[in-house]
């Protein structure tokens, strides 16, 4: 039975389970070696109990919640408990565990406090190259061989003591050799920050009141999170949508679910949904299972941190070898696609049943683009640039959409300044701004995406991944769907290609790319907003002149002032 605490020291301890976390965040970002995590931040860290239940999670990429800690209990139901020993640092990244691509890092170390085991400090960050036939991540691969050395739990530090020949095999089999290991030290000195902090905690308050209020802790967020699921009404909720293609030309993609609400309880099942694809778009349960719970906290449970206590009442179902359950060979390079279109449309799901906490869906995916090639400003030294970029976000009750925000699966993941940009890489951002008119109308009105020109300085090769053209941001209650994304490409004396998706594309220099993203859907009739509203959207730029009259019915003179009497008859018209 667990010892009897006072609810002041419990909210200490709460605290001071996310602050270990944010200190191992930051030391990560700051010891890292490479711009898509120091910069970008594509991380994420978690300190979890001696059990493989989550202490406190950083922010991060929501796309890891919870995840981490199911890798912590894979290794332990291959290995046992007690095959973790002091000083100990795994590596895993092997896509049918971890859920994710093989970029994806996945380091675990178990802490303990003399011989007593109290906790794991775990950490994920992407590595620009494990070793794939392309470098990153290739746009065209069929099987998870091609996309770099796949790793199950491995040692890279035995009770302390670093395995050189392995750390060695790691650098060998990277592009990037040197920046890898620097970035595997940077999440081994995360590791070692939750180590130092949790032994302090331990030695602070002692075990014993530390598990008593864990344990408060946990039963409280599962209580909280129930009760909030009673709330919702009985019943079976529906949703589905497509993805353009797996990448390789074949699509479009379907991606159904059902939801089941039953008293306290919540069951997704993902039936009917695509086979696992020939290309690589395909991701393993643990990830499904992660990108679902950011759909269950944006509507369950959006203020509270998540830990053990969270997701309790929620299961998921995906079957064996489809889209979200993936098993050997199927290619994941780009997990992550399904899993935009998968979280908005569990939001689209409970709609319905939850008006004013649902959201339009966002524009969707990471919109990656990728330019290789060697750089004559750094003796021809070999460069990858990778860019998540941002577009628009669903309207809500109540409110509009963000405007040129990161995807919901990256969450914290930052735009590189431009200044770093220009400095690191061979590459000039000409243009770089709000796209106009992308964003869905209604009552409150979608987010915009962004546009972005890229001008390439020397020979290079690129890589696109853009999606959600053939579901586009939807609306909701009468709210309008947004624009889909489009990328341009003027090579020097040919005419203008148009991508989404492309594998080493060669861009000689002076090559100009130009990149629109998507916008989010509108909530509510465009009819119903404020008129002044629409102006106003109008002098910030954010919708034209001729959309305000096409879409909203509202009349702007020359001066961007109101029409009133043109727009009580546009509006009549339109209603």
């Amino acid at each position: 039975m667990s010892a009897r605490i006072d609810p002041v020291t419990t909210e200490i301890i709460r605290n001071a389970f996310i602050s270990i976390a944010n200190d191992m965040n930051a030391a990560l970002i700051r010891s890292a070696f490479t711009p898509v995590i120091y910069e970008g931040k594509d991380c994420s860290v978690a300190l979890i109990d001696e059990q493989g239940e989550v202490l406190g999670q950083s922010l991060g990429l929501p796309l890891f919640l919870g995840n981490l800690e199911i890798c912590v209990k894979l290794i332990a139901e291959q290995h046992g408990w007690d095959y973790f020993k002091p000083g100990d640092v795994f590596y895993m990244n092997d896509s049918y565990m971890t859920g994710t691509h093989l970029n994806d890092s996945t380091v675990i170390m178990p802490i303990f406090n003399g011989e007593e085991r109290i906790g794991f400090a775990a950490s994920r960050a992407h590595w620009l190259d494990v070793g794939a036939k392309d470098p990153g991540t290739p746009v065209d691969s069929h099987e998870i061989y091609q996309e770099g050395t796949r790793w199950g739990p491995t040692r890279l530090y035995d009770g302390g003591v670093p395995r050189d020949d392995v750390i060695d095999l790691l650098r060998r089999n990277s592009r990037f050799g040197d920046a890898l290991i620097g970035d595997l030290n940077a999440q081994i000195a995360a590791g070692r920050t939750g180590e130092r902090r949790l032994r302090a905690l331990f030695e602070r308050f002692g075990a014993e009141q530390i598990r008593a209020a864990r344990d408060e802790i946990f039963r409280q967020t599962e209580a909280r999170e129930r009760a909030a699921i009673q709330q919702i009404p009985d019943g079976e909720y529906t949703a589905e949508g497509s993805l353009d293609d797996d990448g390789l030309g074949n699509g479009p993609i379907p991606v159904r679910l059902k939801i089941d609400v039953a008293g306290d309880r919540m069951l997704l099942d993902l039936e009917g949904s695509s086979p696992q694809a020939r290309g690589p778009i395909n991701c393993g349960l643990t990830q499904t299972i992660a990108a679902v719970r950011v759909a269950y906290k944006l509507l369950v449970s959006p203020d509270m941190a998540p830990n053990g206590g969270s997701f309790k009442p929620l299961e998921v179902s995906a079957p064996d070898c489809s889209l979200f359950n993936a098993k050997e060979p199927a290619a994941c390079g780009w997990y992550f696609t399904p899993l935009g279109l998968l979280i908005d449309l569990v939001v689209k799901a409970l709609a319905p049943a939850m008006p004013e906490q649902a959201a339009g869906a966002h524009y969707g995916d990471s919109m990656v683009i990728t330019i290789t090639g060697t750089d004559p400003r750094n003796g021809n030294q070999p460069y990858l640039m990778i860019e998540p970029t941002t577009g628009g976000w669903g309207a809500y009750h109540g409110g509009d959409g963000a405007d040129s925000l990161i995807n919901n699966v990256n969450g914290s993941f930052k735009d590189l300044p431009i200044e770093v940009f220009e400095r690191k890489y061979p590459l000039r951002i000409r243009r770089y701004g709000i796209r106009s008119d992308s964003g869905g109308a209604g009552r409150f009105r979608g987010g915009n995406g962004t546009y972005r020109e890229y001008e390439v300085l020397s020979d290079s090769v690129m890589y696109l991944w853009f999606e959600r053209s053939v579901t586009p941001a939807w609306g909701l209650f009468d709210g309008s769907s947004a624009q889909p994304p489009r990328v341009e490409v003027d090579v020097p004396g040919e005419a203008t290609q148009t991508h989404l998706k492309v594998n080493a594309l060669s861009v000689p220099a002076g090559t100009i790319i130009r990149s629109h993203t998507g916008g989010g859907g509108g909530y509510g009739p465009a009819l119903e907003r404020d008129v002044q509203l629409v102006r106003q959207d109008v002098v910030d730029g954010f919708v034209s002149k001729q959309k305000a009259w096409a879409d909203y019915g509202v009349v702007l003179n020359d001066d961007l002032s109101v029409d009133n009497e043109a727009t009580d008859e546009a509006r009549s018209a339109m209603r």
